[in-house]
Formats: C-alpha cells, sequence, structure tokens
C-alpha cells in the first residue's frame, strides 16, 4: 500500500476545502448526487460534467422504508423467480407450447415485475428512466 508521502509525490497533501450551506441547499445537493459521495458528484460537477459519476453502496437514502419493506414482502412471497425460471426452460427445450392462455399468462408477469419495478424506484425516491 503506497504512503502518503507516495500518493503526493513528496508534496505536502493541501488542507480539505470546506463550504457551508443552508439546509435547503444541502437536501438538494444530496438530491442532485443520487448516491455519490458529495466529494465525488462536486468534483465530477466543476471539473468534467460529462465524466461519469460512480454510485457508492448504501448512499441511497430509503424514501419510504415501509413500502419498501411491503414491495420486498410481496416480491419474496411471489412465485415470480421461480415461474420465470421454468418459463426460460420450457423456452430453451423448445417445450413452451405458445397458447392463449400462456401469452396470457406472459403478460401478466410482464405487468407485475413492472409494477414491482415502478414501486421500487418510487419507495427509494429514484428517477424513472
Amino acid at each position: 500500500m503506497a504512503s502518503i508521502k507516495d500518493k503526493f509525490n513528496g508534496r505536502k497533501p493541501l488542507p480539505p476545502f470546506s463550504i457551508r450551506l443552508t439546509k435547503e441547499e444541502r437536501q438538494k445537493l444530496d438530491q442532485l448526487a443520487q448516491g455519490t459521495s458529495l466529494a465525488e458528484y462536486i468534483r465530477s460537477r466543476i471539473f468534467d460534467g460529462n465524466a461519469p459519476v460512480h454510485r457508492t453502496k448504501g448512499r441511497f437514502p430509503v424514501k419510504d422504508e415501509q413500502a419498501l419493506s411491503q414491495i420486498l414482502g410481496m416480491l419474496g412471497q411471489s412465485r415470480i423467480p421461480n415461474n420465470i425460471n421454468q418459463l426460460a426452460k420450457a423456452a430453451n427445450t423448445g417445450s413452451l407450447p405458445v397458447t392463449p392462455d400462456t401469452e396470457k399468462q406472459l403478460h401478466e408477469a410482464c405487468y407485475s415485475v413492472t409494477w414491482i419495478r415502478r414501486q421500487l424506484i418510487q419507495a427509494l425516491g429514484l428517477k424513472a428512466d
């Protein structure tokens, strides 16, 4: 692991820069950062606005914890993952009969997955793409 001296090529590192923000400004900054560290977000905006900003784990505040818990509970109780796996296996082996009933069930599954996605996005306070 490189020492601090190696990292700065023998130069003394600059002291941190700090700035005071109002509560509203800080909330807006947190919202704009969308899960990135504030330092990384600010550097990306100042020095290269087109550079991709990397999100860090755990920075997304959950907007609605109760809704998120309910959605995850519903997902855990559903058979969606198992059913999708069975459909994929049948499709890959060529044994999936495409009947009106099968088509209806596929549409219902797609609707359910889309609904779950929308609910998760809303519970996490994110913007849909």
